[in-house]
């Protein structure tokens, strides 16, 4: 029997130190330090210290727990009133590991595990575990990410990151980089993936050699579920009701195919075949058979949404866990499939002023005022699927799958004035992403000490976005005094993009990829691996290949037409039906397309890294490298190279931790990064975006920006579930990407982008995660647990000065996307007991810019700051069964963009006037799930 030791009163010394598993660095926790031969002991506590107390002398000591190799030390010297530091590392037992493996696999998704891997970086990190993303109702990626410091959701799926737009962020899927869906814009779409199947969402902010070269705000990190303890079966159904969408009557959506409940178009939206197969469609250059043909095969009649009765969201997940061993080999397996159908529809005030103002009245003038209805069917299909095979205790290999279909169908009613003319029209915009992510991994421990350790993976992205179909068109009467005139179909005088019109795209995208990296660790001052140097060389590289095409028609006049007025005066699901086309004396089909219109790109990617990891003290730790990436980007449209850049560049970085004690530590961190342009982004193609009314063009000079990146973060840990961090961080730019509006003449809004010659961001962070257990004697307050993040950013941006910029460009002005304050706060109420878990959650941000306006007739767009509550309830019954309710955005509080007319980057009291504001519904759902 071992007896715990117990201080005397007088002549005593004690040895102290750390307990670590030699493999992963982590505490034993359990683990005994004896003298040897006696029953003199004590235990190693959840932080992996242990604290002996002893009279003076030289002792041997033995350290052992039940799995790992028992270690001996002898001469070990106690002196009277002092310590005597003795660290130690455990080694697994051979004859052991049979029993411990598949109970020893790390659990990486749970909180305590989260603070140990940010305790642990050498660099500046947060981040969100599984254990809080099932204590709320946030139901994918992207409503997980923004509870963590600093990070805010543009459109409702994009990341913004410390102020930095999607663009300056790099997403990693299980450590391998994200394929992007979206032709408009670079970021990975976060909506795609179910907050079901995380593990947990690191985002590191400050660079090391490791790390990709391509950030500004940070580097996220995805990591989906691949751990088995035992094997499961799980089950979740839940239902959702939307206010002002759930029931309703009138709930538009387009002509359905059979396939729109799995995600994708099934054919019957897509370019007919007569038409796919011709070139492009001109009336001077087309046959009239083949003019007949294509007016023919693009359904003329099919403007109009159906309506109906918008029946409950629907969600489900099914979870499968397995675990295998085939002689001394363990497999684990987790398998998810998650399923949901959810439909939205509100209204939105659309508006746009111009610069002349009323004398008289002081009002603005106004181009158009929208009354738009707006509703979204969201179909989504995703499965994961992965492996992790553990050969034995030095080798492993990981396998993961992710599969995404995602199909929406979007139906915008817009109602209202444009100048002197009335507007009563609908575009139907049907589109879905297939989006493919497979990574095979390895990691082998080398040599007989395993001092060692060399990883590599490989990994392949696909995505295919399809756009079939989407129909705009105008219609619309003049408004006379004391006249009432009909309402007519805008029938243009050649295809356009805009006017009767219908529109297909589809874009190809192939991602290969291969990375390793070779680790030695070379023993410091103690035996314990975390004062061990270590020595880093590795590379990645990548050849990503995409091909864009699009194809736009309208109808048109033929070139006799002569149609009575009264077919001219026809609605549009009449106007264009058979008996009205005709090549010569009717309507007939033209096409729009121009050569630049598609683009075939490549990116190839070499990167190669050293780096080094250097234990100089107790307190203090240096870290860093020098990462060399070599980037060949082109681009070709219309048949020539529009864009190529071939660049090399070195991305020195380092990071220093100095630990106060235990239990806090101060990071310093430092580096060079940049931020490429994107395919879309130096592009000669032109896109319509029908909900703000503008075109999107590209700029094929945009330059690769450079990033100088500080950061200085103090953290403390009160226990392994606790955690105060307080940071500040500054970035200047070089040739920074942003969005602005494009000088053209005319009343269209054109949106471009550019580069702007200088810029800097800076800000301050603060987080707090906070248990109230032991603070209180209260039962009901110690199961409470607190969380608070707050940002605070100032951003300036300056373009450079010339013809294309002088008295229309706006300078000195915060970057786009960045709001200047951030906060996010949550309490959850957990009782184990009584299976009782309670969570709300709170999310603000402050004014940010939508998009970038100028001096001459386009005014900046700012978002408004937003209340949002979301509150949720679990309840187990039984050992098997959960059932869960809440409420996301209780408050519902309007989505506000207004104009800055003013120009001082600010919404001040007298400038309300929107440019867009709608209230997307209070969503509240009910739902269970069964553990089998």
């Amino acid at each position: 029997m071992l007896t715990i030791s117990t201080l005397a009163v007088a002549q005593q010394g004690s040895i102290v130190g750390k307990v670590l598993d030699k493999k992963t660095g982590e505490a034993v926790i359990g683990a005994t330090v004896i003298v040897t031969g006696t029953t003199q002991a004590a235990p190693v506590d959840v932080e992996g210290n242990y604290e002996l107390r002893l009279k003076p002398g030289i002792y041997g000591i033995t350290i052992q727990n039940l799995g790992y190799k028992p270690i001996n030390f002898t001469g070990i010297e106690v002196k009277d009133g002092q310590k005597t530091t003795l660290n130690s590392t455990l080694e697994e037992s051979a004859l052991a590991l049979k029993e411990v493996t598949v109970t020893g696999q790390r659990q990486t998704g749970t909180e305590v595990a989260l603070l140990q891997d940010l305790r642990k970086s050498e660099v500046v990190v947060s981040g969100m575990s599984n254990d809080q993303i099932v204590k709320t109702l946030d139901r994918d990626a992207a409503e997980v990410v923004k509870r963590i410091p600093g990070v805010t959701i543009q459109s409702n799926n994009f990341i913004v990151v410390r102020g930095l737009a999607e663009r300056y962020n790099t997403v990693l899927l299980n450590d391998a980089l994200t394929p992007s869906a979206e032709v408009d814009t670079r970021s990975f779409s976060f909506d795609v993936l179910p907050s079901s199947v995380i593990d947990r969402v690191l985002i590191f902010k400050s660079g090391s050699p490791e790390l990709p070269g391509e950030f500004g705000g940070g580097v996220v990190k995805v990591y989906t579920k691949n751990s088995v303890l035992d094997n499961t079966t799980s089950l979740s159904v839940s239902g959702w009701h939307r206010n002002g969408t759930t029931f309703g009557q009138n709930y538009m959506q387009s002509r359905r195919g059979s396939t729109d409940w799995l995600g994708f178009d099934g054919g019957q939206r897509q370019l007919p075949g007569a038409v796919a197969e011709q070139g492009v469609i001109r009336s001077d250059q087309s046959t009239p058979a083949q003019l007949a043909s294509a007016a023919n095969g693009l359904r003329g009649t099919t403007w109009l949404p159906s309506l109906g009765r918008a029946l409950p969201d629907i969600r489900a997940s099914l979870g499968l866990t397995r675990k295998f061993e085939i002689g001394s080999a363990y497999l684990s397996n987790v398998t998810s499939i998650s399923y949901s159908n959810t439909r939205e529809q509100y209204g939105v005030e659309r508006n746009r002023y111009t610069k002349d103002v009323d004398l008289e009245t002081g009002q603005r003038g106004t181009q158009f005022e929208f009354k738009d209805t707006r509703a979204v069917t969201g179909v989504r299909l995703g499965v994961i699927h992965n492996w992790q095979v553990r050969l034995n205790s030095r080798n492993r290999l990981e396998l993961r799958n992710f599969f995404n279909q995602y199909g929406t169908d979007e139906v915008i009613h817009r109602t209202g004035l444009e100048e002197d003319r009335q507007r009563d029209d609908y575009a139907l915009h049907y589109q879905s992403r297939s989006i493919y992510s497979g990574q095979l991994q390895g990691s082998h421990d080398l040599g007989a000490t395993e001092h060692t350790t060399v990883t590599w993976a490989a990994g392949y992205n696909y995505v295919y976005r399809d756009e079939p179909d989407y129909s705009r068109y105008r219609y619309q009467k003049q408004i006379l005094p004391g006249v009432e005139r009909p309402y007519f179909v805008n029938v243009p005088l050649e295809g356009n993009i805009t006017e009767a019109s219908r529109f297909f795209s589809n874009l190809h995208e192939n991602t290969v990829m291969g990375s390793g990296q070779w680790e030695r660790r070379i023993m410091g001052r103690d035996t314990t691996s975390v004062n061990q140097y270590k020595l880093r060389a590795g590379f990645y590289t990548e050849r990503k290949v995409r091909d864009y095409q699009q194809r736009y028609f309208s109808f048109v006049r033929g070139s006799g037409f002569n149609l009575p007025n009264e077919v001219q005066l026809l609605p549009i699901d009449q106007i264009f039906a058979p008996a009205n086309l005709d090549p010569v004396k009717g309507y007939t089909v033209a096409e729009g397309t121009k050569p630049e219109d598609s683009y075939e790109a490549e990116n190839v990617l070499l990167a190669g890294y050293v780096g080094a990891v250097a234990p100089l003290t107790d307190k203090l730790n240096l870290s860093g490298g020098l990462r060399v990436e070599h980037n060949r980007r082109q681009l070709h449209s219309a048949g020539r190279r529009t864009y190529q850049e071939n660049r090399t560049i070195p991305l020195p970085s380092l990071n220093a931790s100095f630990n106060f004690n235990e239990r806090s530590a101060l990071r310093l961190g430092g580096s060079v990064t940049v931020n490429r342009p994107e395919f879309r982004e130096i592009s000669p193609n032109q896109y319509y975006d029908v909900a703000n009314n503008a075109m999107i063009v590209g700029d094929s000079t945009l330059k690769t920006a450079t990033i100088y990146n500080a950061d200085l973060r103090y953290e403390f840990y009160p226990t392994k579930s606790e955690m105060v961090s307080v940071g500040v961080f500054y970035k200047k730019f070089r040739n920074a990407i942003e969005q602005t509006t494009v000088n053209v003449t005319g009343s269209q809004l054109w949106i471009g982008y550019q580069n702007a010659q200088n810029a800097y961001d800076v800000g301050a962070e603060l987080e707090v995660r906070k248990s109230l257990l032991g603070v209180t004697e209260s039962a009901f307050l110690q199961r409470l647990s607190l969380i608070l993040n707050a940002s605070v950013i100032h951003s300036r941006v300056q373009l450079p000065k010339g013809q294309a910029t002088d008295g229309f460009a706006l300078q000195d002005r915060p970057l786009q996307g960045q709001s200047p304050y951030v906060v996010n706060a949550g309490v959850f109420y957990q009782d184990d007991d009584r299976k009782w878990q309670v969570s709300a959650q709170y999310n603000v941000i402050g004014q940010r810019f939508s998009f970038i306006g100028d001096y001459t007739q386009n005014f900046s767009v700012i978002e408004m700051p937003r209340q949002v509550i979301d509150l949720a309830v679990t309840k187990g019954v039984g050992p098997h069964l959960q059932l869960k309710a809440g409420v996301q955005d209780l408050l519902n509080q309007p989505v506000r963009q207004f104009y800055d007319f003013n120009y001082n980057s600010k919404i001040d009291a007298g400038e309300q006037l929107p440019f867009a504001r709608y209230r997307r519904g209070r969503y509240t759902m009910l739902g269970l799930v069964y553990n089998f």
